[in-house]
């Protein structure tokens, strides 16, 4: 909080004062035995599954898009002729694979060394069930996501820190 506070609340805050502005946001907290324990309210049953593409690789893949692809290029072509009609000219960014919220809840988790517990409020909306992109067409033409989801979470996570 002293480093990055939240509506002006910051580490010299009272408790009382700290622990309000975190319940606002999803950070619960409550006592049990004595001991302060922390939970974080993941809205959702956590079923859903969701695409992660590190960013730079997003930017690469532009990059690779514009320099290597014309737009003939995405047109299927009928005995050497173009139709009149132009179709399935998208190309996707992506990885093609996809994890839970839960799952990628857990492994924040693992990876960050929290300590409390995961709440997921199944009061509150799910979303869509599925986001998956195919970049089966980018990758048939040279290129391929570089970072995975858990090297991605690792790296963000160590530049926070710093």
């Amino acid at each position: 909080l002293n480093n990055l506070p939240i509506e002006g609340i910051d580490g010299n805050a009272s408790k009382e004062e700290i622990m309000q502005i975190l319940q606002k946001y999803g950070i619960l907290s409550n006592t049990q035995n004595s001991k302060f324990k922390i939970s974080i309210e993941i809205w959702g049953s956590g079923k859903p599954m969701r695409e992660f593409l590190w960013s730079e690789d997003m930017a690469d893949a532009c990059v690779f898009l514009m320099e290597n692809i014309n737009f003939k290029d995405t047109i299927e072509q009928n005995n050497s002729t173009f139709s009149n009609e132009v179709r399935n000219t998208h190309i996707n960014i992506g990885t093609g694979k996809d994890i839970s919220i839960k799952d990628l809840a857990y492994l924040i988790k693992d990876i960050v060394g929290f300590k409390g517990e995961l709440y997921f409020n199944t009061q509150k909306p799910d979303g869509t069930m599925k986001k998956l992109t195919d970049p089966s067409k980018l990758n048939s033409l040279g290129w391929r996501h570089s970072v995975e989801l858990k090297e991605g979470i690792e790296r963000i996570y160590n530049w926070y820190i710093k």
